[in-house]
């Protein structure tokens, strides 16, 4: 059965941040997602989420200075005591709002580090990222992230992400497999869905062109839902996309996909 979590990020962004958790359960979401918690007390986000009887599917490790376009720093060779002090920081987070699994977003690769350099630093920080997590019961996920929205983004890739996975030598890593960006960089979309379901840990939607809701662009939704019900997808699909005319009138996609 399909279970969607309204992204708060991005959806219901016509309220403030911490009045988009009743927003999203009044349209009948169950589970939210966002990027990053820490511009918050914890506390303050811990009692929108039990007053709306929701559930925190997800957040984001900090990842570096967003409003500079840093988009993660884990393929930084020089920033790995940050890097870990950021990821003592999401566990604080994750313990006071029950999250249950925690996203990297690796980083652009800067111009004076090799290869060879980053991959380094992308698999010594995960395999630190990985340990800690385990040790409080919480999955670290990585996302390929396309290269057109932004470029030179280390991970663009599932084979790329899979090979780290399995160079860290952690059982503790799964993908976030968002089918937008994979749309643009690689398609075959349900092909790969499919070979790589068991190292999937979350998925997430929207359309392309223009990162909007389904039904406004190329990618048929209907059968990509229907298949990951019938290939026993169990987790949440998080829907990290940009209403193309307002949050509410865009949730018309839901009844037009059989949902």
């Amino acid at each position: 059965m399909t279970k969607l979590a309204a992204n708060l990020t991005m959806l219901f962004t016509e309220v403030d941040f911490l009045e988009r958790f009743g927003e999203a359960a009044r349209a009948g979401f169950k589970g939210v997602e966002f990027l990053f918690p820490y511009a918050f007390e914890a506390e303050r986000i811990a009692e929108q989420l039990a007053a709306c009887k929701l559930e925190l599917v997800l957040h984001n490790l900090p990842a570096g200075n967003w409003e500079a376009g840093e988009r993660g720093i884990a393929c930084h060779p020089d920033r790995k005591a940050e890097f870990e002090d950021g990821v003592g920081r999401a566990i604080t987070y994750a313990r006071a709002l029950g999250v249950k699994q925690l996203n990297c977003l690796v980083g652009i690769k800067p111009n004076n580090v090799t290869d060879a350099a980053a991959y380094g630093a992308v698999v010594d920080n995960l395999k630190f990222a990985a340990s800690a997590l385990q040790a409080e019961n919480i999955r670290l996920l990585i996302e390929p992230i396309n290269t057109f929205d932004i470029p030179g983004f280390y991970l663009s890739g599932t084979e790329q992400a899979l090979n780290i996975i399995r160079e860290t030598g952690s059982d503790n890593i799964r993908v976030q497999y968002d089918i937008y960006h994979m749309q643009r960089m690689e398609g075959e979309l349900a092909a790969t869905i499919k070979a790589n379901l068991p190292m999937i840990g979350h998925i997430q939607l929207a359309d392309n062109p223009g990162r909007f809701e389904p039904g406004t662009g190329e990618i048929n939704y209907r059968f990509l839902l229907g298949m990951l019900d019938e290939i026993g997808y169990s987790g949440w699909i998080g829907c990290e996309y940009k209403p193309k005319a307002g949050t509410i009138a865009g949730l018309k996609w839901l009844a037009e996909h059989g949902l």
